[in-house]
Parts: C-alpha cells; structure tokens; sequence
C-alpha cells in the first residue's frame, strides 16, 4: 500500500492543476445540485420491529384518512389575568382563530377547545389541536407561516398563544461557537506549523471536503429523505477528521524535507507512509459510522451513511489535494522546525540537543509506567461512575430552550392540565377478529382506567368498519419519566388477558410510546453493534500492527474513554453539573441515541490517535529499536501532531454545543469530553505505559497468523528498501 500511495502522492504532486481543477469541479457540480434542491425538513421517523411502529401501520390501514402520521400542532390559549377563557371576548377570538386554523389547503381537520372539551379546570387556558394531512418533513412553509399568522391575530386581542407540536420544528442552529471552533483549530494548526500557509492548507482542504459531502447531502435530501440534522453532523465529523488527516500529511511531509528530500519526493513519501495511516484510520470510521444500520433505526442509519461519506471524501482529499497543494505552496512550507518569515523570521531548525516535550514525557512513562497506568485508569473510572445512573429517553417539547414558543406551550399545557398531557398514549384496539366488538372495545377502557397513574381515559373511537378503534390515555407524569414508561409497559401486559377473553389485539403508540420503544431497541443493539464494529476493527489493527495486543489494548482503552464520556454527559445533562456553563436549560434523560452513536463516532476517532501514533512506534520497533525507546521514539515524532490533531477536534466539536437543538448540543459535547478522555489520557497516558510493560509480547504475532495476513506496508518499508537499497535496514522478527 505504502508504495501505491507513495505513487498516488508524487502523480498529485507533478499534476497538481489536473487534480485541483478535479476537486474544484467536484465542489461545484455538489454546489449546483444542492442549489437546486429543495431544503432538507425532518426526516421521517419510522422504527421498524416495535409495536408503536405497528400500532402506527394498523391506524394507516383502518383509518385510511387520518394522516397517522400527520404533522401536529397546538395552539395554546391563555387568558389575561383575572380572565377565562369562557369570557365572551375570549371564546370569540379563539372561535375566529379556529376557523382561520381550518382554511388551510395541508390541514387535516381542527378541534375546537370549547366543543373538544381542552379548556382547563380553572377556565384560564385551552387548546386547539390542529392535525396535518403531511409529515412536518413535507409541510410546506406557507402552512407554517399561516399558523404563526393565526396565532398573531389572536394575540393582537390580547391572548397569550403559544405553539407545540412537531409541525413547527426547524432546523437546528448551532451558533456563533462553531466558528469560533474554527478559529481555534487554526490557532492551533499556526502554532504546530510556524507558517500561515502550512496551517491553512488543512483548514482548506477540510472546509472542501464538507462543502462536498454536505451539498450532496443536500442535494440527496428529498430523494433519500435525510432529514436536517443529518448534513449537521457529517459536518462535525467531517470537518474534525479532514483537518486531522491533512494535519498528520502535511507534518510528515515536513519532516521529509528536514531529512533533506526534495519536494516532489517528500511529498510520495508523506502520503506513502503517513497516508497509510489515514487509509486505516479512515476505514476505523467509516465502519464504525455505517456499522450503526445494524441498529436497523432508518434515520440513525442514514445518519451514519451520510457522515461516513463525508470521511471517505475527507481521505480522498487528504492523500490528492494535500500534495497538489503542497505542489502549488514551494518553499513557503518550511521543513521541521523552521519558521517562515512572518511568524518566526525564517529561524532555522534547531539542532539536535534537548528533547522536546514528547520525548520527554514518553522517557517518563516508560520510568514509571505502573504509575501512570494506574493514575489513567482510576481517574476514567472515577469519570465514568455517573454513567452508572444513565436514563435514556428522546428530546420533546420539554426539552426545548424556555426562549423558544414550543416550550412555552409545553409548560402551558402542563400548569393547565397536568404533566402528562403532554405525552398522550394512543390504544389500538384491532377487534377484527372478535365476536363482540363493541363489547372489546369497552374491556379495554374499564381495564385502563384500573392502572395507576392514569388521569384520563377517552371513550373508543371506532373506524368507520367499526373492527378498529382509538382510545387515549393520560398519564399523570411527565412523558419522558420513569413513571410513564412503567404505564406503557402496564397497558401493554393487559394484552394477554384481553386477547384471552375478547379475542381483540391491543397495541399502544403515540409519540411517548415511540420513544419508550426506540430507547428499548437502542439498548438490545448496543451490545451486538460493540461487537461487530470492535471485531472488525480489531481485526483491521492486527493487519496494520502485526500483533494481537496491542489492537486488545486499542479496544479496552477505547471501552474505558467512551464509559467515561457517557459519566460526563450524564453529569452535565441528567444531574444538571455545570448545565449553566453549558447553556443547558433543561436536565433530564439522555438521548437514546447517544450511547450508541458515541461509541461508532468515538471508536473511529480513537483509532484514528492510536493508528497515527502508534504506527511511528512499529516503525521504530521494526527498524531495531528496543520496545521501550521505540515507544520513545514515536513521541518524538508524533505526540506533537497528535495533540495539535485532538485539540482542534476538541475545538470543532466543542463547537456544536452552542447549537439551539438539544441532540446537537449533548452529541458535541459527549464527543469533545471523549476525544479528551481518549486522546490525552489513554493514548497520550495508559497507551505507552501497557506498551512499555508488555516489552516485545506487545508486538508478538502467531507465525501461522504472520504468514497468512497480507503485507500492507503501512511503516513505509517498501519505500525505505527501494530508495536506500545500501542502508542497514535490519527489521525484526514481530
């Protein structure tokens, strides 16, 4: 591989027009496409194998007009102080903004507060449910401005009005932060390079390889039905490992030069060696990121899909762009340890005399590796207690900023009409193959209304078949709490007994119930999803390192670093620490999705650090260094670039937890707080010491095994031989 690469580089090098013009014509052909597409919505949420998928399929068969899956909105009425709602002005305005609600050509039907009984005991707040015929994700805008417009108008008569529902809901903003993210990546890549060019060209080829993948994300929206948080994190990710990848290229073409190369041949070399790391740390993401459709979670699938080709893009460039670029830059990048005129005077490479800071920090741990093995371990652990205490559950309303109208509406509804109005279950009730219908229907009422915490049950509503009907429920808590979710499963145990004696099927759904059984499914595949995605990777590591340990040691550092990130992230988002330095308006569960979608990102990150670092480590071993200055040796020419690589992701990261959605905010943070863990306490930390315990058994690899895997060369061998055929190249036997 290192020499196909080493090939690829040199021909990027020499026809840097024809490659860049390549990319440039990439970019805009994706440009034009999202241009003209039309912009992405929700996308539609189906969790296929759950009962409240089922539920959900049933209502679309036997209530062939209800829309199931309609958009839904609530206007929420609130009287002036010292009024109600029954004031004859009051009802006036909300009859007269009811009948502007209906007139639309996407509304399904409209409920009056006055004649649907959603006015609440004290008289001073109601409702008016307004059901859609489409999806939020094809609601059009003018339907979206003519509910704000309703609500307008009855405000202008001095009603509080405030909107929930999903039929309201944008995308998700992510704020001045994620800019500043930036900046501070290229502060950092300033500071790892000396040279304003040298640090740029990551910053460009990053922002070309998302501009790529997100517009053909854009582009493919409709078609694919990838919702708007799906081209937010392929940015995230995207925007994190392509400045990684040009980084660790860019800093070994550098070091080339300083051995005395010329430029055309540092950069074969660079992209040879270095570049083979990016292959294989590439494919740790990318399996991690589309491993997540075991999940069998349409949307979460889709979100993986789409953030792993934003990686491949981001590799594609990295091994083409990269030294086309380098091609066009000459002499402006300086070799190692030379500053460009700008920044440093044109200060010339120091000589060979004190160890820099990794050398030294690697002499340390390999002194006292017991020491820091245990420090690293202790403190992730005592990081990771929380996770101990993990809820999961999916964002509502209620989980929204208090600046926001849906939120408002929520709290509205809840002082009005208890907690759990706000997450209604819907029954189905499938009596088709009952002999008394009527009589199923009412079985299932009565056996409800006997379960605890239950505030309100409606009477059936049946089909016009009259084999199917609805009936909602109310819980008395909250819709993300423990309480209700117990509800949930009540109802559910009742299906046994009802289909004993009434022959009917019961099945409840209803967004509540949906996120119950999406949190469910989430926590089934956690574990059959580890597995695949560690194997293979692990699997992938053996052929790049030769060695059953050290990928044994890849996977259990990586296990520790994401346990502690969930502690953080349920620290910080369920306990409520440091919330207000996080902007977090509103504790409670941790999304569904995060345990799940941390361990496929963060896994392929870790790789990532552990491939980059520990490749220059296997390189040093192989050419006849001991185990434990090998270990040294790879600190010197790695810790550097690779702290400058984990704290511009940091940065990018980081960034996102200023966005107004909730998901987006806890996935940046989770994913930040773990590259740190990852990063600098288990690569940077517990990495060298279990290597400098373990001496030659870490590089120790089955001959049968040794013979059987295929040579893939990623320390550059191949090139070493062919261009330094009289060197003493002695490798050693792993």
């Amino acid at each position: 591989m290192a020499t196909y690469l080493y090939k690829l580089g040199r021909f990027a090098f020499r026809r840097r027009h024809f490659v860049a013009l390549l990319w440039v014509a990439l970019l805009t052909l994706a440009g034009v496409g999202a241009a003209s597409a039309p912009p992405a919505g929700n996308s539609s949420f189906s969790i296929p194998g759950t009962e409240a998928q089922r539920a959900f399929d049933l209502l679309e068969q036997r209530f062939p007009g209800m829309s199931a899956d309609g958009a839904t909105a609530r206007v929420v009425f609130k009287a002036p102080e010292g009024e109600k709602m029954t004031d004859a002005g009051n009802k006036a305005a909300v009859e007269k903004t009811v009948k502007e609600l209906g007139s639309g050509s996407e509304v399904a039907s409209v409920a009056d507060p006055y004649t649907g009984k959603a006015v609440s005991r004290d008289g001073t707040i109601a409702y008016a449910s307004v059901k859609y015929k489409v999806s939020g994700m094809e609601l059009e805008d003018s339907s979206r401005d003519a509910l704000k417009e309703s609500a307008g108008h009855a405000r202008d008569a001095g009603l509080t009005v405030e909107i929930g529902g999903d039929a309201l809901t944008t995308a998700p903003e992510t704020g001045s932060s994620e800019v500043i993210g930036i900046a501070i990546a290229a502060v950092v890549l300033v500071i790892t390079f000396g040279s304003l060019i040298a640090a740029g060209l990551p910053l460009l080829t990053a922002i070309i390889g998302v501009g790529i993948g997100v517009s053909t994300i854009t582009a493919l929206a409709t078609p694919l039905d990838l919702g708007s948080t799906t081209s937010t994190l392929a940015t995230m990710i995207g925007l994190a490992v392509g400045i990684d990848y040009a980084l660790f290229i860019v800093s070994r073409y550098r070091a080339e030069l300083a051995e005395g190369r010329d430029r055309e041949e540092a950069a074969g070399r660079a992209v040879g060696t270095a570049g083979s790391a990016v292959v294989f740390a590439g494919l740790t993401v990318v399996i991690a990121l589309v491993g997540l459709s075991v999940v069998n979670i349409p949307m979460l699938t889709k979100m993986g899909v789409a953030a792993a080709g934003t990686v491949a893009i981001a590799v594609l460039i990295a091994l083409t762009m990269i030294p086309a670029l380098l091609g066009y830059a000459g002499r402006t990048v300086k070799p190692a340890g030379e500053k460009s005129k700008l920044l440093g005077g044109g200060r010339a490479a120091k000589k060979a005399g004190r160890p820099n800071m990794g050398t030294r920090w690697a002499s340390f741990v390999v002194r006292r590796p017991v020491t820091v093995l245990l420090l690293g371990v202790v403190g992730l652990g005592a990081a990771a207690v929380p996770a101990a205490s993990l809820e999961l559950g999916l964002p509502d309303d209620g989980s929204q900023p208090v600046s926001t109208t849906q939120r408002r509406a929520y709290d509205l509804l809840s002082d009005g009409f208890g907690p759990g109005f706000n997450g209604p279950l819907m029954v189905v009730v499938d009596a088709k193959g009952s002999a008394d219908k009527k009589a199923a229907f009412t079985k299932v009422g009565d056996e409800i209304k006997g379960l605890k915490d239950v505030v309100t049950v409606t009477p059936p509503a049946p089909n016009k078949a009259g084999d199917t009907a609805i009936i909602t429920v109310v819980p008395k808590s909250q819709p993300s709490s423990a309480t209700t979710e117990d509800l949930v499963h009540a109802i559910r145990g009742k299906s046994a007994s009802i289909a004993s004696a009434t022959d009917a099927k019961l099945l409840v759904t209803g967004a509540t119930a949906m996120n119950i059984d999406v949190s469910q499914k989430l926590n089934d595949a956690l574990l059959p999803y580890l597995a695949l995605v560690v194997g293979l990777a692990f699997l992938l590591l053996i052929v790049v390192f030769r060695s059953i340990l050290v990928p044994l040691k890849a996977a259990l550092g990586f296990l520790l670093s994401v346990l502690a990130a969930l502690g953080a992230v349920v620290a910080v988002f369920q306990w409520g620490w440091l919330s207000g330095l996080m902007n977090v308006e509103q504790t409670g569960p941790v999304m569904s999705m995060m345990p799940i979608f941390m361990v496929g990102v963060v896994f392929g990150l870790a790789m990532d650090y552990e491939v980059f670092l520990v490749t220059r480590m296997r390189e040093a071993y192989v050419h006849g260094e001991n185990p434990g200055q090998a270990v040294v040796t790879g600190f010197r020419y790695s810790a550097r670039v690779v702290t400058a690589a984990a704290v511009i992701m940091i940065a990018v990261f980081s960034g996102f937890i200023g966005s107004s959605e909730s998901m987006i905010k806890m996935i940046g943070f989770g994913l930040a707080i773990a590259v740190f863990f990852d990063a600098f306490i288990v690569r940077m930390a517990i990495v060298p010491a279990v290597l400098a315990l373990l001496g030659r058994r870490a590089w120790w690899l089955p001959a049968w095994l040794d013979r059987a895997l295929p040579n893939v060369d990623v320390e550059g061998e191949g090139l070493r031989t062919d261009s330094d055929p009289d060197g003493d190249r002695e490798l050693v036997r792993a």
